[in-house]
């Protein structure tokens, strides 16, 4: 029982420190004072549905950060992660019986926003909760960059590869729902055991365009058509489809960080459509794939930086600042100190297979106190 304990004290150690970071990154990414309808279709913040308010069988909705806190305190909630484009519902005519407290002048609706079973708790192409009490798996959950709907390892249709967190999904449905994508997954995709690719003869550039084969005669292109190749670019996502290279077009499909970057984005393609990508991403609501700042990484990247910007402003570093040099060195090595012997304190009952009870830590912090006590009277007063 006390093996089980220990391994129990250390992993809620460990755990507690990633679950703060996570939800550094994904809330201090939006606003948890302010209601963000304001802003309009916000380009990515995170998202809540409320049971309460909104259950299954009616019109789905999504409310902000914020109003989760303030109007839906104590509801049932659906945490969604973080959605792109979407305007907070939060008090609008889908609430019958709820007005906003926060920004109660809506919209009856938000026309634009896009909702999926996720608002109602329902998850993966098994439409099943998270977490479910019938399903015993362990399995980690992957959020589709396309839908945005969040699906089982296990029903993705591809292995899972390492650095998941590094990387972006589409799944089989957005793949197939974009044919042109899968021109390039053939040549840009993260390659696992269910996604080998088969590959023409031929040599390759490492923008995965062939290259001319090599003659010992150098053929000059006349003048005025090398100025026009060189002031119009040649369409990637042309090339990529000429070069045959194949791909088992089945499963989800996993991108290495960047990937974005390498989509094409020549005159062309933003006029026409399959040597056309700009407008066929413009048509098919994809255009967020053509911006590396929508990526939930980046999304997250800007939470991290919220953060240690609130923290610049902490009320402790406030009351530091009208201390004198003195004082505040003696606040600051009196802190490390109790951090440290805290530290050593729990490791030993870690270490002992104990558990740590709240009479532990009043007894700890009692033996600071009378440290301290006899600190302030030192020599002075003996």
């Amino acid at each position: 029982m006390s093996e089980e304990q220990t391994v129990s004290l250390v992993d809620v150690l460990e755990e507690d420190e990633e679950l703060e970071e996570e939800a550094s990154a994904v809330l201090a990414g939006s606003d948890s004072d302010h209601c963000s309808y304001p802003q309009g279709y916000v380009k990515r913040q995170a998202l809540y549905a409320c049971n309460t308010c909104t259950p299954q069988g009616g019109e789905a909705a999504g409310v902000c950060l914020a109003c989760s806190y303030t109007c839906h305190e104590g509801h049932d909630l659906f945490e969604l992660y973080t959605k792109r484009n979407f305007r907070c519902d939060c008090g609008n005519r889908k609430f019958s019986e709820l007005q906003c407290k926060l920004h109660p002048e809506k919209d009856d609706a938000n026309s634009l926003n896009k909702y999926s079973h996720n608002f109602f708790g329902l998850y993966c192409t098994c439409r099943r909760p998270y977490p479910d009490p019938e399903d015993q798996v362990q399995d980690e959950m992957i959020q589709c960059v396309v839908c945005e709907d969040w699906l089982h390892g296990r029903h993705l249709g591809c292995a899972v590869p390492d650095c998941v967190e590094m990387q972006e999904m589409i799944c089989e449905s957005c793949m197939n729902q974009h044919v042109f994508l899968w021109a390039y997954a053939a040549h840009l995709a993260v390659q696992g055991p269910a996604l080998q690719t088969k590959e023409e003869k031929g040599e390759q550039s490492e923008s995965g365009v062939p290259k001319k084969e090599e003659t010992g005669d150098e053929v000059v292109e006349p003048s005025c058509k090398r100025s026009r190749q060189e002031a119009e670019p040649s369409c990637r996502l042309k090339a990529l489809q000429e070069v045959g290279q194949k791909t088992d077009q089945s499963g989800a499909v996993f991108w290495p960080s960047g990937w974005r970057s390498r989509l094409c984005s020549c005159s062309t393609c933003q006029v026409f459509i399959s040597c056309a990508l700009k407008v066929q991403l413009a048509d098919a609501g994809l255009s967020f794939l053509l911006d590396e700042a929508d990526t939930v990484l980046a999304y997250e990247n800007k939470g991290k930086s919220n953060e240690q910007r609130q923290q610049g402003h902490d009320p402790l570093m406030s009351a530091l600042d009208n201390l004198n040099r003195v004082q505040q060195l003696e606040i600051i090595h009196g802190y490390n100190d109790m951090k440290t012997e805290l530290k050593d304190f729990l490791q030993t009952f870690a270490a002992e297979g104990k558990v740590v009870t709240s009479d532990d830590i009043r007894q700890f912090f009692e033996q600071q106190s009378r440290k301290r006590r006899r600190a302030d009277s030192g020599p002075f007063f003996s």
